[in-house]
Formats: C-alpha cells, sequence, structure tokens
C-alpha cells in the first residue's frame, strides 16, 4: 500500500507538471503574438486611409494647412492631388481629424468645423482704425466736419518721402490713393515703392493720374495703363483734372473738348480695370467743367474750407478731401486728408470694398447725411 501510495502521488504530480508547462506555452505564445517585427498592413477603426482627394476642393483650401493633417494618413498609402476624384462618399471623420485641420468644410460635408481664427484679407481685414490726424492749418466746419465720418484715408505722391505704411495706418489712413503718373511721360519716382507697401501694410489702396490738358487723351491712358497693376482687390483708378499750373502747357481748353478728352481716357481705363474710375477735382475747375457731367461717376472732391455740400451744390460725391496740411506719424510732410461715405455701417461690413461703383452709386446717397 505504501509502494503503491507513493507511487500514485508520484504519477499525480508528474500530470501537473505538464499540464503546467502546457500551459505556460500557451500564456507564453499570447505574448509572443503582440510582438510583430513587421508593421501591419489591416486598417483599423481608428486610423482610416484618407480617399483620393477631390482636385475641384482642393482649390477651395488654404495654402496654410496645418502640417498635422498629414499625419492622419496611414501608411503606406499617400494623398496624390492629381489622382481621379473618387466618386464614393468618404468616411465620417473622427472629432481629433477635424480639429487638426484648419479650413475642412468645403471638404467635409455636414461637418461644421470648429471656429478658427479667419486669414488675413487684403484691404481692412483687421478692422476700421479711426483718424488720430492733426493738421497744420485746423478748419472750423461747423455742424457737419471731417470727425463726424468714421473712415478717413490719405493721398501721397514722392513729395511725403519715406512713408511708415504700418504706423500711417494704425494712425488713421484706412485707405489710400497714391500718385502713380501724370501726362504722357511722367511716372511718380516713389509710386511701386508706396504702391507694395502700402498693400504689406494692410492700407486698401488706389492709383491716380494727373491729367495734362497738353497731351492726347488716350497717350495718357495708355501711359498709366503700362506703369499700374490690374489688381482685383485695388480701388479704382483715378483721374485728377484741374487747371495745369505749367509753364509748359498753359492750355485751358473749352468745356466740350475738358468732357471729350476725360470721356476717352477714362473709358480706356474702365475698359482694361474693369472700374469705372473716379473723378477728382477742385471748386475752380469743377465750376469750370463739370456741374452737371458725369452723373453715374464717383467723384473724389478737394473743400479744405467747408463742408462738400456748400462748395459742389447738388453733386452727389464719395471721397471727400478735407485737408492739404494734415500732420500724421508715419510721414515726415504734410499730407492730404479725406473722409468717405456717411454710410459707416455699410463700410465696415464691406471693408471698403469699392470695387462696384455703379451699385454704390445706385444704393447710397453718397455726401449726404442721414
Amino acid at each position: 500500500m505504501r509502494f503503491a501510495g507513493c507511487f500514485m502521488r508520484i504519477l499525480t504530480l508528474t500530470a501537473v507538471f505538464l499540464a503546467l508547462s502546457f500551459s505556460g506555452c500557451t500564456t507564453s505564445s499570447r505574448v509572443d503574438a503582440l510582438d510583430v517585427a513587421e508593421p501591419s498592413m489591416e486598417e483599423t477603426s481608428s486610423v482610416r486611409p484618407v480617399p483620393p482627394a477631390d482636385v475641384s476642393a482642393v482649390e477651395k483650401v488654404s495654402p496654410a494647412m496645418p502640417e498635422r493633417l498629414s499625419a492622419t494618413v496611414a501608411e503606406p498609402e499617400t494623398v496624390e492631388l492629381a489622382m481621379a476624384p473618387d466618386t464614393s462618399s468618404p468616411p465620417a471623420l473622427s472629432l481629433a481629424e477635424i480639429e487638426s485641420a484648419s479650413e475642412t468644410a468645403d471638404q467635409v460635408a455636414m461637418i461644421q468645423p470648429p471656429r478658427l481664427k479667419p486669414r488675413r484679407e487684403a484691404g481692412l481685414s483687421r478692422g476700421v482704425h479711426g483718424p488720430k490726424f492733426r493738421d497744420a492749418k485746423p478748419i472750423r466746419f461747423g455742424r457737419v466736419a471731417p470727425k463726424h465720418f468714421a473712415v478717413h484715408g490719405v493721398d501721397v505722391s514722392r513729395w511725403q518721402g519715406n512713408i511708415n505704411w504700418n504706423v500711417l495706418r494704425k494712425n488713421g489712413a484706412n485707405f489710400a490713393f497714391i500718385k502713380a503718373t501724370d501726362g504722357g511721360d511722367h511716372l511718380d519716382p516713389m509710386f511701386r515703392r508706396n504702391w507694395d507697401a502700402a498693400e504689406a501694410a494692410g492700407v486698401k489702396r488706389g492709383a491716380y493720374h494727373f491729367f495734362y490738358w497738353c497731351r492726347p487723351a488716350a497717350h495718357q491712358a495708355e501711359w498709366f495703363i503700362r506703369h499700374v497693376p490690374r489688381e482685383a482687390n485695388a480701388l479704382p483708378p483715378v483721374i485728377d483734372v484741374e487747371w495745369t499750373r505749367s509753364r509748359t502747357c498753359t492750355k485751358r481748353p473749352s468745356r466740350a473738348t475738358v468732357l471729350k478728352k476725360m470721356n476717352t481716357f477714362m473709358n480706356m481705363l474702365e475698359s482694361h480695370y474693369g472700374q469705372r474710375p473716379i473723378i477728382y477735382t477742385a471748386p475752380d475747375f469743377y465750376d469750370d467743367n463739370l456741374q452737371g457731367a458725369f452723373p453715374n461717376h464717383p467723384f473724389w472732391l478737394r473743400s479744405v474750407a467747408a463742408h462738400p455740400s456748400k462748395v459742389y451744390p447738388r453733386r452727389n460725391w464719395v471721397f471727400w478731401q478735407y485737408s492739404g496740411t494734415g500732420l500724421s506719424k508715419g510721414v515726415g510732410e504734410k499730407i492730404d486728408l479725406l473722409a468717405t461715405l456717411d454710410q459707416i455701417k455699410q463700410l465696415r461690413e464691406m471693408r471698403l470694398g469699392l470695387e462696384g461703383f455703379n451699385d454704390f452709386h445706385d444704393q447710397f446717397p453718397f455726401g449726404k447725411l442721414n
């Protein structure tokens, strides 16, 4: 019995040892299965391969797409912009994938991305700056003064020297008219520098031409077009018409000749730039030639001693030059100061998008207070 009992214990211990050995092998195999030397090619539920990009949608994507977006693409697949559009519906994106893109509203249907800081737009995307100008010869304008207008600007030429456009903008120059040409052979030497620097500072700008009465209108238009770029975000071109105070040109044509020359010049500019030109003028020239003329053109009026309604009765206007002796930080010389419109709310909403002057002229009573 004793021998039999010992024999049974030995058998029992052997069986237990074998069972534990097989159990240990099974457990070890499960751990080894997780240690895979090669990456798995299987798709998982948390990472989806990005479908081929729709080329039509790619055109709407901001060029400043965050680099994090590429991290969501599962290897070994890559996104090729030249691939044919995928007609199948893209899989739903996770919240993390949505937040990793800066502007995905045009790519992902029915998904509202989080509110992001908008990209900087040309012109007044950073808001309107109130005027902080001073005047070397201040004028009391009476009941309606420049201070009652929210949006101010300037016009400049080489005579203002080197301008710090960032400082000038913060001081109240929300827009600027920059001298480009005069006659048929003169280019302002500071034009290109001012044109580019104003744009870089976020100042809405347009170019103007000083009209010379001893040159054919077509030649002057061609000269202006040669030097002033056609840009969608620029203000319309300006024709500056005054009596020439020059020893080389003392002509004062008849009213009929003046209007004919102006019409030729403005038609050529409108055809090239796709914008109706603005007319700048002074009181004496206006009285001699422009009363009742060009009712469908926007006017920029010089009136440095009174509100334009007193100097140009019954004339609607868009821009008012109220000073030729302005002072501003960012400019070392005196500067012309302008105000625009009484429709402050519309200006803020449209961010001085004055490209469609025909529509503006039809919709708003320019130069009149509500």
